[in-house]
Parts: structure tokens; C-alpha cells; sequence
């Protein structure tokens, strides 16, 4: 089974990237689905939160408050750092697990939705990695209207995040949403294509003969390690 990494910037048109995909049957793991999952009241995770940041950060019913729980963080890069070393192992292991259900099902390939694909490293234990890509100008305007905030405060939360040119270099095939919806939808069925190709015919290997899978899965480590060490001095990479 192909697994593939979808990640994009805030404003880009990720998410709307992401629902083509499952508008066209692809099994899609939405990490920000699962991260409200795993700090779900009674799960380990809201243990943990409640643990070091205290119970302020619930709701009476026993729920999240993330909006106060953002605030407390915004301004602390220690408790920011603590937070993420609670959230981040716990998404990754349902994301595993989720990839894990797919493959028994026998799905041809998967697209995994990180935010934080790139930085999180998550991009290595990809198969393919696409990036959904709009240049600086579009993606700020976009941000302006979207949020309704000026310049300024969109200019901020843009500098805050990895700019999307750097997230660019990891990738494998790009979908530039600079155009219309329905360039994106054509770009969609053009990255799909070339996708299925790659599969081939080796996930029906996968599934059949498990062991397979796990040397494929140590290809693309160590394929993934050596692609990134020669990246700076690549040309740009694929686009559709």
C-alpha cells in the first residue's frame, strides 16, 4: 500500500485538496480529526494535559478548552514544547494505526493530512509526499479574507509557520492552487494517475506477503534519508 503525505501552509487550500481526494474514494487519515480524538475526556491524553497545565484548561463537562489552554501556551515556548511532546506521539501512534486499518482492508493506497507533516518529520514514513502550494501574496490575501484580520496580524501568523516554499522542497509532486477550483480538481486526477502508477502492482504484494510491506517500509526510510541529504542541491521539484 502507497501511503502518502498531503500537507500544504495556513491558506493554501490544503483542506480543500484533501476533500477531492475523498470526494474520489481515497481513504483519507485527517490528523487534526485525531488530535481532538486523543485528548478526548477519559483518553491519555487529557490525563496528561490536566497533569501539568491544571484543571483551568477543562470545560465543567469535562472537555478541552482550547482556546484557553492556546492561550497559556501562546506566550510560552517551554509549555508550547510540553504540550506538543503530549499531542504529537499520540497522533502519530493513531495515524500508525489508522495506516495500519487500511492496509488490512487491502486499499490500494492512503493519504495521510498533517499540518505539521514537515516539521513533525513525519514525511520520512511517507511513501509520496504532495504539497498543495500558493505563493506568498495569494496565501496571505487568502488568510485576509478567510479570517477577516488585517494585514498585519495575517502577516504574523504567516511568519510564524515554515513558509511554504521550504515545505516545497520535500515534496514529491506539488499542486499549485495559485488558479480556480477546477484547476485543482484536474491537478487532483492528475496527481491520483500518477499515484495508482506508482502502487502498481507491488501493494497487492504488500498485502498478500506482510514481510514485503516491511522492507518496503525500510526502503523508503532509508530512501527518504538520502533524498533529503542531496535536496539542497536539486533542481525544483515535480509540479502537475
Amino acid at each position: 500500500m502507497l501511503v502518502v503525505g498531503l500537507t500544504g501552509g495556513i491558506a493554501t487550500g490544503k483542506s480543500t485538496a484533501s476533500s477531492l481526494f475523498k470526494s474520489r474514494q481515497i481513504p483519507v487519515i485527517d490528523a487534526d480529526v485525531l488530535a481532538r480524538e486523543v485528548v478526548q475526556p477519559g483518553t491519555k491524553g487529557l490525563t496528561q494535559i490536566v497533569a501539568y497545565f491544571g484543571s483551568e484548561v477543562l470545560f465543567p463537562d469535562g472537555t478541552l478548552d482550547r482556546k484557553k489552554l492556546g492561550a497559556i501556551i501562546f506566550n510560552s515556548e517551554v509549555k508550547r514544547k510540553k504540550l506538543n511532546s503530549i499531542i504529537h506521539p499520540a497522533v502519530s501512534r493513531a495515524i500508525l494505526w489508522n495506516v495500519f486499518w487500511c492496509w488490512l482492508r487491502g486499499e490500494k493506497l492512503c493519504v495521510v493530512d498533517v499540518p505539521l507533516l514537515i516539521e513533525g518529520g513525519l514525511w520520512k514514513w511517507m511513501g509520496k509526499v504532495v504539497v498543495v502550494y500558493c505563493s506568498a501574496d495569494i496565501q496571505l490575501q487568502r488568510l485576509m479574507m478567510r479570517d477577516n484580520s488585517s494585514r498585519e496580524d495575517a502577516s504574523a501568523r504567516l511568519n510564524s509557520q515554515l513558509p511554504i516554499t521550504q515545505k516545497v522542497e520535500y515534496a514529491d509532486i506539488v499542486l499549485d492552487n495559485s488558479g480556480t477550483l477546477h484547476d485543482l480538481e484536474q491537478q487532483v486526477h492528475s496527481c491520483l494517475v500518477k499515484l495508482e502508477r506508482t502502487a502498481g502492482w507491488t501493494w497487492k504484494l504488500s498485502w498478500l506477503f506482510p514481510p514485503f510491506a516491511l522492507v518496503s517500509v525500510l526502503w523508503t526510510l532509508g530512501w527518504r534519508s538520502a533524498k533529503r541529504s542531496r535536496q539542497r542541491s536539486r533542481k525544483p521539484l515535480e509540479g502537475i
